[in-house]
C-alpha cells in the first residue's frame, strides 16, 4: 500500500479485524519495529532498512501462529537488528508462535534456536539437531561455507551502542598493514562540496556533505536506517542530481557526463539486486555491453563468485536465490572495472565462501587504483575491509575516521 499505516493494516483487514482493534494494533506494532509515528509516511520513500522494518510490522501485526522470516535483519542497522531479535526472543519465551528463522547473523540469532538445520549448496541437510549438537560438526559446516557463532558460549547480544560503528563480539580489526590506505597524492577520484539533497523541499535528506576520496581507499559508509547512506551513494555516481552543492568524479561532473563516460568512471550496486537486471539470462546479463575481449574476464569473475556460466548462464536472473542475485549484481559492475565503486549492502545473503570471494575481488580492484565506498550495516565487513569509516546520522557526517 502507499502509506505505512495502510500497509500494516492490509493484512488485518483481510483477516476481518474490527476497525477499532486495527487502529490500536497498527501504531503498536510500528513502535515495536522502530517506526513509531510513521503511519502517514509514503512507503516507497523509506530507506531500504525502514522498508524491511515495515515488512516485519506487517507480518507481526496479526500475531501469527507460525512466523517464517528470511534474513529479517539483513538491511537493519545494529540497533534495529538487536531490537528485532530481542522481540523474537520475547515471542519465543511466550511459546505462542513457531518461528522459522533463516539468518546469516548467527552470533545474534543462535541463542533463539531450539533446533538448527544446516543445508548444503544443493539444499540437502548436512546436520539437524539442537544447537550445541550441531556445533559438534563445526569443521564440516565451515567447509560447506556456513556461518557459525564464534567459539564460546552463545550469550544473548549486549545492547547496541548508539553508534553503529561498533564491532560485534569476536570480530577484531585486521592488522594495520592488511588495510592501510595508500598515500594520498594527486587529485582525488571523487569529491563533493557542500552536497545536499531533498526529495521534497521541506524534508532534506542530506546536508553539507564534504568528501575527498583517493585511489586505494576502502570506505565503509555506516549509520542508522534512514540516515541517507543510499541517497549519498546514488548522488556520488550520478543516479541522482544534487539539490545543493557539487559532485565530481575525476574530471567529470556526473550531471553533465554521458552514460558511457559514467559507466567507465563509476559503478553502483543497488541494495535490491533485481532493480539493476536488464536481460532474461545470467549470461546475457554479465556480458551486456562488453566487447569480445571482455568475455573471458566476465567468465572468470562469475566462476570466482560461485556462479559459473556453464551451470547458471541460461537461467533467469530473477530465478536465482537472493544471495546469487547479489553476486550477479556485483559481477555486472565489477567486470567494467570502474574507478569509483559504490556498493549498497554488498554482503546481503552471502555464505562464508561468497563473502570471502567478494573480499578477494574487491582487494584486487582497489590494488588496481580504484576506490570502494560500501554502505553497510555488516560490522564484520567493516572490520575486514575498511581503511576509513564515514558515519552518517540524520543526513550529516557524524564521523570520518581513518582506521590505522
Amino acid at each position: 500500500m502507499d502509506r505505512v499505516g495502510d500497509d500494516v493494516a492490509f493484512g488485518l483487514e483481510n483477516l476481518g479485524w474490527p476497525l477499532e482493534a486495527m487502529r490500536r494494533r497498527v501504531p503498536e506494532v510500528l513502535a515495536e519495529v522502530g517506526l513509531a509515528g510513521f503511519e502517514r509516511r509514503i512507503a516507497l520513500e523509506l530507506s531500504g532498512g525502514q522498508r524491511q522494518r515495515l515488512a516485519l510490522a506487517g507480518v507481526l501485526a496479526a500475531r501469527p501462529g507460525v512466523l517464517v522470516l528470511d534474513e529479517p535483519t539483513a538491511n537493519l542497522d545494529p540497533v534495529g537488528a538487536d531490537a528485532f531479535l530481542a522481540r523474537l526472543a520475547t515471542i519465543r519465551t511466550a511459546r505462542t508462535t513457531t518461528i522459522v528463522l533463516i539468518e546469516h547473523r548467527v552470533d545474534a540469532a543462535w541463542q533463539l534456536a531450539d533446533m538448527v538445520l544446516a543445508l548444503d549448496a544443493d539444499g540437502a541437510p548436512i546436520v539437524v539437531g539442537p544447537p550445541d549438537a550441531v556445533l559438534e560438526q563445526r569443521s564440516r559446516l565451515e567447509a560447506a561455507g556456513i556461518w557459525l557463532p564464534e567459539p564460546g558460549p552463545t550469550a544473548p547480544p549486549a545492547p547496541s551502542s548508539p553508534s553503529p560503528f561498533t564491532l560485534p563480539p569476536g570480530v577484531a580489526a585486521p592488522p594495520v598493514g592488511a588495510r592501510s590506505p595508500r598515500r594520498r597524492s594527486g587529485p582525488p577520484l571523487l569529491e563533493t562540496q557542500d552536497l545536499g539533497f531533498a526529495y521534497e523541499p521541506a524534508r532534506p535528506v542530506l546536508h553539507g556533505i564534504d568528501l575527498h576520496v583517493w585511489p586505494g581507499e576502502r570506505i565503509a559508509l555506516v549509520g542508522p536506517n534512514g540516515g541517507g547512506k543510499s541517497t549519498l551513494g546514488r548522488l556520488l555516481v550520478g543516479l541522482l542530481r544534487p539539490t545543493a552543492g557539487t559532485v565530481r568524479l575525476g574530471d567529470l561532473t556526473p550531471a553533465e557526463a554521458s552514460p558511457a563516460e559514467l559507466a567507465h568512471q563509476a559503478g553502483y550496486v543497488f541494495q535490491e539486486p533485481e532493480r539493476q537486471f536488464l536481460t532474461t539470462t545470467v549470461r546475457d546479463e554479465i556480458r551486456l555491453g562488453l566487447g569480445p575481449d571482455d568475455a573471458a574476464r566476465a567468465d572468470d569473475l562469475m566462476t570466482r563468485l560461485g556462479l559459473p556460466l556453464d551451470a547458471t548462464g541460461a537461467r533467469s536472473p530473477y530465478r536465482l536465490s537472493g544471495g546469487e542475485q547479489r553476486r550477479l549484481s556485483l559481477a555486472t559492475v565489477l567486470v567494467r572495472r570502474p574507478d569509483v565503486l559504490v556498493l549498497d549492502e554488498p554482503t546481503f545473503g552471502q555464505d562464508r565462501h561468497g563473502y570471502d570471494s567478494l573480499l578477494s575481488i574487491l582487494a584486487e580492484h582497489v590494488d588496481e587504483g580504484a576506490c570502494v565506498v560500501a554502505a553497510t550495516h555488516d560490522m564484520r565487513l567493516v572490520a575486514d575491509i575498511a581503511s576509513r569509516v564515514i558515519e552518517l546520522v540524520d543526513g550529516r557526517i557524524a564521523r570520518d575516521e581513518v582506521i590505522l
